[in-house]
């Protein structure tokens, strides 16, 4: 997750991976499922926790043998990460991308849904950028020369945005649109998703003084951002809605924005992380995302919660404070995914 991309917006698959499977189109709200921690219960339990309360969608950021085994015939779809660190290889090597497809993705793709590939979490901008999009290519071609019909993608932060108040100017940065520019033209030749990762929680926290809590919870009901006759009342819609108006301007006008992680800390000593702040924002997020957005009304948001448990091999502070469960998994604050 990044913490200071949020910043510019202070003021203010089975849906399309899936169409490139033989599986339905079922939407649902995800949960993002995070290793770092020396304290987690092993994959099978988690699963097995995935599937009891409910949770029909995952994302996984690296491919881990055991979870994908816990996998198999689980019902539960999957997003596919890559290590960041791969993405030189990936992007230098197509026969690397292969290896990595035999080894990743065709064992497990008889018994798990597989909705997207992800190739990269959070590197633009950065010393890993221009990977990227080769990467991307690579892995796509691998998918495909294996027989397989998966949507390659990136997950990005909002770090890319360089203007993103009122939403409709929403642009990327002049040190990402560079490299955004071209993967938006191939997100869009191909019908694939961008993975975004939004956190309005950073916003309120890096502006508290202009960005009111309830703007960022879901709890405001007036109008607070009017742009051009569309109203806005939480920070969520406004800061997708600003990606989608970059995409637009980058040549990619019919990409659709996965929102690949969203969540609020229940603790960690910062301002407004408290287990009732938590509950409140995550509860209205799997409300909220089947209105879809004003920029796209009635379009049901795919979105992922971040994350199913605290891990503590993060950061201290709020990021280990950031799961839906403890590593004994119980509930550290109850979420209806129904």
């Amino acid at each position: 997750m990044d913490r200071t991309g949020c910043r510019i917006c202070v003021i203010a698959i089975w849906f399309l991976c899936s169409s490139f499977s033989i599986f339905p189109r079922v939407k649902a709200v995800g949960v993002n499922y995070g290793m770092l921690g020396d304290n987690l219960p092993s994959p099978d339990k988690v699963i097995s926790l995935y599937k009891s309360r409910g949770i029909r969608s995952l994302r996984l950021f690296h491919p881990d043998q055991n979870a994908l085994d816990a996998l198999r015939g689980s019902g539960i779809s999957v997003i596919l990460g890559t290590l960041n660190e791969d993405l030189q290889h990936f992007a230098s090597s197509q026969s690397y991308a292969a290896t990595w497809v035999q080894t990743n993705v065709a064992p497990f793709a008889g018994s798990v849904h597989f909705k997207c590939i992800d190739a990269g979490n959070e590197v633009i901008p950065g010393d890993l950028a221009a990977y990227v999009l080769p990467a991307m290519r690579n892995l796509d071609a691998a998918v495909k020369a294996a027989g397989f019909s998966i949507p390659v993608t990136t997950a990005v932060s909002t770090q890319v945005l360089g203007y993103s108040y009122p939403p409709s100017q929403g642009t990327f940065s002049a040190s990402s649109s560079s490299y955004l520019a071209p993967i938006a033209a191939f997100l869009e030749s191909k019908g694939y998703p961008l993975l975004v990762n939004v956190y309005p929680y950073f916003s309120y926290t890096s502006n508290s003084k202009e960005v009111h809590l309830d703007y960022a919870l879901f709890s405001m009901h007036q109008t607070v951002v009017l742009d051009g006759g569309v109203q806005y009342s939480n920070l969520f819609d406004a800061i997708v809605d600003s990606v989608y108006a970059a995409l637009e301007k980058s040549g990619g006008p019919s990409v659709e924005v996965v929102v690949s992680e969203t969540g609020w800390p229940s603790g960690g000593g910062a301002p407004g992380a408290t287990v009732e702040n938590a509950q409140t924002y995550n509860n209205n997020v799997i409300a909220h995302v089947k209105k879809g957005t004003p920029r796209r009304p009635g379009k049901e948001l795919e979105t992922y919660l971040f994350a199913m448990f605290n891990e503590n091999q993060k950061p201290e502070g709020v990021e280990q404070h950031f799961g839906l469960y403890t590593p004994d998994m119980s509930e550290v604050y109850h979420v209806d995914f129904s």
